[in-house]
């Protein structure tokens, strides 16, 4: 039981090995899961308290455990483990969104939320495999930032627009150039802007120095376009299928 909690590296994570393949396919099954009952969760409410509560908690399990962990092991420092990555700010707003129900907060959860989340799933930046909590943790928190992101969005009436897409990412942009500071300040690397993940990730895609920052901002606005291209045609789905 120790090695699940220890804070050395004894079974070093396999990108794409059979551990992480599985979690993919675990977190794919969810989401369509969400997409196909979203609209019996609408209609049955018994069952989406169940899974809107159950995210929650996993949200908040996740990030508490971990902070517990690094700082049990004496691991814990401003400069590494404050939640200011924007998976660990989409956590933090998605566990509002679920509590409030208020409709910015979903809005802002649906497009920092998804797909972050995802590229975080599919090159995760993880020392440890499978037989170590820290592998465990990091896949059901960042499912469940997902996860809730698309509940959220499916279940509530709620309404995106271009205005929207643009205030959001105004929002983030403002997010990321008062991180910028509090990284040359701490030494940090939060939102990657100091370096790209120790991991391979499309972020090594974007160059280097003035174009990395700006390839990242065009990256990030053509998620946000993608998210409400997405969005609108939800929408014209499930116009069809109620005039029929």
């Amino acid at each position: 039981m120790n090695q699940w909690f220890s804070s050395y590296m004894d079974q070093p994570f396999s990108m794409f090995g059979v551990s992480h393949i599985a979690m993919l396919m675990l977190y794919s099954a969810g989401l369509a899961l969400l997409v196909f009952a979203h609209k019996q969760l609408r209609k049955q409410q018994t069952s989406y308290q169940i899974v809107r509560w159950l995210l929650f908690v996993l949200l908040i399990v996740s990030e508490f455990s971990y902070q517990t962990w690094a700082a049990v092991h004496d691991l814990w420092s401003m400069k590494e483990y404050l939640p200011l990555h924007l998976c660990g700010v989409a956590s933090l707003v998605a566990a509002a969104a679920l509590v409030t129900q208020h409709h910015n907060l979903i809005k802002a959860t649906y497009f920092i939320a998804v797909i972050p989340t995802l590229m975080a799933l599919v090159t995760p930046d993880l020392p440890h495999d499978y037989l170590h909590y820290r592998f465990w943790k990091f896949f059901f928190h960042h499912m469940a930032i997902s996860w809730a992101g698309i509940l959220l969005i499916l279940v509530h009436p709620v309404t995106i627009t271009w205005k929207t897409t643009w205030k959001v990412f105004g929002l983030l942009v403002l997010y990321a150039i008062t991180i910028g500071f509090v990284n040359q300040a701490l030494g940090s690397n939060y939102l990657y802007l100091s370096r790209t993940p120790a991991v391979e990730t499309p972020l090594e895609w974007l160059g280097s120095g003035f174009w990395y920052y700006i390839n990242l901002g065009l990256l990030t606005f053509g998620s946000f376009w993608l998210l409400y291209f997405i969005y609108r045609l939800f929408i014209k789905l499930d116009s069809a299928s109620y005039d029929k």
